[in-house]
C-alpha cells in the first residue's frame, strides 16, 4: 500500500496530536525503537529579565521530554 503525501500529512498530524494530548494529561507516550515522550519538572528559580536587568522568580513548571530509544540512538551513532 502506498500512501499518497496528503495521506502521510494526516496520519503524522494525527500521531502529534495524540501525543500533545497524552502529555497534556500527563501521560508517558512510548514508540518502540523510536523513543518516548513524557513530561519533565522545571524547578523554581531566580532568573534575570534581559531588558532591565532585575532579578526574577521563575515558577515551577512542567515541560516536554523526548528520550531517543535504542535502535534510533544506534541508528545515528553507527
Amino acid at each position: 500500500m502506498i500512501l499518497t503525501e496528503d495521506q502521510v500529512t494526516i496520519v503524522v498530524m494525527a500521531i502529534i496530536e495524540i501525543i500533545k494530548e497524552a502529555l497534556g494529561n500527563g501521560d508517558k507516550v512510548e514508540i518502540r525503537g523510536f523513543g518516548s515522550f513524557r513530561l519533565r519538572t522545571r524547578k523554581s528559580r531566580k532568573g534575570r529579565n534581559p531588558r532591565t536587568g532585575a532579578t526574577v522568580s521563575v515558577p515551577e513548571k512542567q515541560v516536554p521530554f523526548f528520550k531517543t530509544g535504542k535502535e534510533l540512538r544506534e541508528l545515528v551513532n553507527h
